[in-house]
């Protein structure tokens, strides 16, 4: 079951300064311990009397005074708590989005016409790039009549770039690769983009400096890429090539 508009609860300042103070905490007892193992191991010589048999855990120097802390600010300890709650709230909501993705390829492969009205949204955007003999997407979804041997979608790969699911396959004969861009809002796939025997590559724009002049090398710096199909280059033929930024 699909829960569109969920939300996620995130931390509050407040919660965040109580976090920081007792992991400043904690750093400092491990500082201490790690400072005076490392004292004791490499700068001051053995004085037991029989040093085989002490324990490197037993009276080990340890002075505050001697120990130079880096700072530590609560508010730096409370951005990196921020970033890490926000990098793990991105890698679940791509975790959720792949489940939803996938399921409409189950739902699609078992003709469950109510689970695919539910995971697609009402007014879903739709956008082709291929011959348009192979429109095999746009023909399960409007409902028009599916012969026997129709095309059936095998994912091979999954990607998931927050909001953005990237599927690609390929037919059994591997003469036809396909990828799916799929787009998912609250758990509703509200676009998708479809490329036939296309090479695809997904791009992120940047945030170039407005200083630096503007140049082909400059963009290409901006724009990274991020995913590249893999399957277009094994249909045998030459096939076109689309950038998708995102």
């Amino acid at each position: 079951m699909v829960k569109a508009g969920s939300k996620k609860v995130g931390l509050t300042e407040e919660g965040i300064a109580c976090i920081s103070v007792g992991l400043t905490a904690a750093v400092i007892r491990r500082n201490v311990i790690l400072h005076g193992l490392l004292t004791h191991f490499y700068s001051s010589p053995p004085t037991h009397p029989n040093p085989r048999h002490l324990s490197p855990f037993v009276s080990l120097p340890l002075s505050l005074s001697s120990i130079n802390f880096p700072s530590l600010s609560s508010r730096s300890l409370a951005g990196c708590l921020l970033e890490l709650a926000n990098s793990e709230e991105i890698l679940e909501e791509e975790a959720q989005n792949k489940w939803v993705v996938r399921a409409l390829y189950d739902a699609l492969s078992s003709r469950d016409v109510d689970t695919v009205h539910r995971l697609l949204a009402p007014d879903l955007e739709w956008w082709f790039h291929g011959p348009p003999t192979h429109q095999f997407m746009m023909r399960l979804l409007t409902g028009a009549p599916i012969s026997s041997d129709s095309f059936q979608f095998v994912p091979l790969s999954f990607t998931a770039f927050g909001c953005r699911v990237l599927v690609e396959g390929c037919d059994q004969s591997r003469s036809i690769s396909w990828i799916h861009a799929w787009t998912v809002t609250d758990g509703i796939i509200t676009q998708v983009r479809e490329y036939f025997n296309t090479s695809l590559t997904v791009t992120r724009f940047g945030n170039p400096d407005k200083k630096s002049p503007s140049s082909a090398s400059s963009i290409s710096h901006h724009c990274p890429s991020l995913w590249e199909s893999s399957l277009s280059n094994q249909v045998g033929k030459s096939v076109p090539g689309l950038v998708l930024a995102i």
